[in-house]
């Protein structure tokens, strides 16, 4: 069974390093935003044929359910059917812009990639996520840099609506309260149905009406999205 890319900008050390059989990992997952949250995280050491997601293919229903609400159960339960190490929601609850959380991961034999998954809030789809990143067999510390990804599930129309459930166009939240209301949305369809590199949330400066209920001031981004520094001991 494969669970439904990658590693963005690895140290050199992860480069030259191989994998390795079991491991204990200290992870730490800084949010590098200025004004996007990440909803809990999902941490995950799995074998090297399982992927949460894969650019340019079709997002999946746990992928979904993440990108969408936040919601990390579909691939909790998916990833416990094969045996997958998984460390759940380590910040207990939303990662504020610049703050960090850590945990510890003991990873068993043939568990060498390490997957991360958060969606971004607020979004309407949009996610970060590090992919079947291989484990490297010497001890050290190694950083990775993630972008900020599309599961391509729903139009960017950046509505602030309560909602969140799979299929439900529009946004839950904005944790910050810097938001808008009244927008008439920036779009209702994408081209790009495909996990995709996000463009980032465009808003605007219109509290009351425009065509976002985002604030560009607050809730734009660039890439990277989130830094991650991984101890293997």
């Amino acid at each position: 069974m494969k669970v439904i890319n990658k590693v963005l900008i690895p140290s050199c050390l992860a480069l030259l390093a191989g994998p390795l059989s079991a491991a204990e990992l200290d992870i730490k997952v800084t949010n590098l935003t200025h004004g996007i949250y990440f909803t809990p995280l999902l941490i995950t050491a799995h074998t090297s044929d399982a992927h949460l997601y894969e650019l340019g293919m079709a997002a999946s229903e746990d992928l979904q359910k993440v990108a969408e609400g936040g919601d990390i159960s579909g691939f909790s339960s998916t990833l416990a059917t094969i045996n997958a190490d998984s460390s759940e929601n380590p910040a207990g609850g939303l990662l504020a812009p610049g703050a960090s959380t850590e945990t510890m991961l003991s990873t068993t034999d043939g568990n060498v990639h390490l997957s991360i998954v958060s969606m971004l809030l607020p979004t309407n789809d949009g996610f970060v996520g590090l992919d079947s990143w291989s484990i490297p067999d010497e001890p050290g510390t190694y950083t990775v840099y993630l972008n900020g990804y599309d599961a391509g599930t729903e139009a960017n129309n950046e509505i602030i609506n309560g909602g969140g459930m799979p299929g439900v166009l529009g946004i839950p939240v904005d944790p910050s309260g810097n938001n808008g209301t009244g927008a008439v949305g920036v779009t209702d369809m994408e081209e790009n149905s495909m996990v995709h590199v996000h463009r980032g949330n465009l808003g605007d400066t219109d509290v009351s009406a425009g065509m976002s209920d985002l604030d560009s001031t607050v809730h734009r981004w660039l890439n990277p999205v989130a830094k991650v520094t991984i101890t293997v001991n």
